[in-house]
C-alpha cells in the first residue's frame, strides 16, 4: 500500500564485526587511559616545579638577608683593613701587631669602634703611637699600631696609600686621620666642603677625595721595620660635622706595593 514504509529487519552481527568493535572499545579505552596518565604526570611535574621554584626562592632572600646582615657589620665605623698586594708579599714584604713579629701576614684588620659621637684633637690621649701595639681604641676613636718589614732577599722600595673604600652620609666630611709613621704624625682631613683645594685649619688636606694618604720607603733593606699608628676620629669643630653624618660610617684600606725590579738593588 502507498505511503507505508517497509519494516526494516535487523542483521544479525557477524563474528568479523562484533570483534572490530571489541577491538574499539578496547582502543578507545586505552587512549582514554593514556590522557587521565598523562594529565596525571603534567600536575606532579608541576608541583614540582612549583616546589622548585619555592625552595630557590627561600633560598635567595635566607642569601639576601645574610649579605645585608654581613654589609650592616663590616660597615660600622672605623672599619679599617691593612693589607700587601701580590707583588709585595712575593718580595717578602710582612706585616704584624707586634715589632717582635712573631705573628705576621699579609692583611690586618683592626676593631671596629660602636656608638661614636664627634670628640676634638685635644681630647685624645698623647701617647697613642707608643702605648700600645695592635688595636688600641678608645671611646670615640679607632687607635691601631702595626709594624711592615722586609722578610726577603733584596733591599726595594715600597709605596703605601690609605684610601676611603667607602662613607655613607657624608662621614668623610667632618673625619680626621692623624698617622704616625716611625714616630712622626700629622692629622689629615678632607678639603672644605665650599673649595675642595683649601685645607681646614687643622690639618693637611686629603690626597684627594678618596685618597687620604702616600707614603714611600726607599732602599727598604733586608730586615727593616717601618712602625705605623693611624688613629680616626669625627672631629668635632669640623664644619661639616652636622646632624646630617649621624649614625654614618666611614670604610677605609691601606695597601702596600713595591716598585718595579729595575728600582730595587738586589743585597750585596
Amino acid at each position: 500500500m502507498f505511503g507505508k514504509k517497509k519494516p526494516k529487519i535487523e542483521q544479525p552481527i557477524t563474528p568479523e564485526e562484533l570483534s572490530r568493535l571489541n577491538d574499539k572499545k578496547m582502543a578507545d579505552a586505552e587512549i582514554e587511559h593514556f590522557h587521565v596518565k598523562n594529565d596525571s604526570i603534567e600536575i606532579v611535574k608541576y608541583k614540582k616545579r612549583r616546589r622548585l621554584l619555592s625552595i630557590i626562592l627561600s633560598v635567595c632572600i635566607i642569601i639576601l638577608l645574610i649579605l645585608f646582615i654581613v654589609s650592616t657589620l663590616v660597615t660600622q665605623w672605623g672599619d679599617l683593613i691593612i693589607s700587601i698586594d701580590s707583588p709585595a708579599v712575593k718580595k717578602g714584604i710582612v706585616l704584624s701587631e707586634d715589632a717582635d713579629f712573631k705573628t705576621q701576614c699579609a692583611s690586618l684588620t683592626a676593631e671596629q669602634v660602636k656608638d661614636v659621637t664627634n670628640i676634638t684633637y685635644s681630647w685624645l690621649p698623647v701617647d697613642l703611637d707608643t702605648s700600645k701595639d695592635g688595636a688600641h681604641n678608645g671611646k670615640n676613636y679607632v687607635a691601631y699600631t702595626f709594624y711592615c718589614k722586609n722578610n726577603g732577599e733584596v733591599e726595594l722600595d715600597y709605596d703605601a696609600v690609605l684610601e676611603i673604600t667607602g662613607a655613607a652620609k657624608s662621614a668623610d666630611e667632618a673625619t680626621r686621620v692623624m698617622i704616625y709613621k716611625n714616630g712622626k704624625g700629622a692629622i689629615y682631613g678632607k678639603g672644605q666642603y665650599k673649595d675642595r683645594s683649601k685645607a681646614e685649619t687643622d690639618c693637611t688636606k686629603f690626597v684627594s677625595d678618596k685618597e687620604v694618604y702616600k707614603t714611600s720607603t726607599e732602599k727598604f733593606k733586608v730586615g727593616d721595620i717601618d712602625k705605623y699608628t693611624i688613629v680616626i676620629w669625627i672631629e668635632g669643630n669640623d664644619p661639616e660635622c652636622i646632624d646630617d653624618i649621624r649614625n654614618g660610617h666611614v670604610r677605609m684600606r691601606m695597601l702596600f706595593s713595591v716598585r718595579d725590579d729595575e728600582e730595587s738593588t738586589a743585597k750585596p
